[in-house]
């Protein structure tokens, strides 16, 4: 390890250090956390103050749109599946047609 190396490990533990504590005060300082608590409280106001307005509006929100969005897929799957089982319906009831068919031209024979 040279001299420049160890000098650099001492500036960037000094530096990390100072770091630290500034986080530390950042942290602990009163006016700071009222500061936050307040920007985050005004958020959510603002959001509500949002969804009030647009609710007003009869416009839907993000929330409603994605919801909606959601029940569209659970609604077109479900449909698949019931067009599946009406085109395996109607392939039965092809052969139970063609079927009775059979039958009746061996009778009719």
């Amino acid at each position: 390890m040279t001299y420049e190396d160890f000098e650099q490990d001492g500036l960037r533990a000094r530096a990390e250090q100072a770091l630290g504590e500034l986080a530390q005060a950042l942290i602990e300082n009163p006016t700071l956390h009222d500061a936050v608590t307040a920007a985050l409280g005004a958020r959510e106001k603002a959001l509500e103050a949002q969804q009030a307005a647009m609710s007003a509006l009869n416009l839907p929100s993000a929330t409603d749109v994605e919801r909606l969005e959601r029940r569209l897929r659970s609604f077109s799957q479900r449909l698949e599946d019931v067009e599946e089982a009406i085109d395996d319906l109607s392939r039965e009831l092809g052969a139970l047609r063609r079927e009775g068919e059979k039958r009746a031209e061996k009778g009719e024979s």
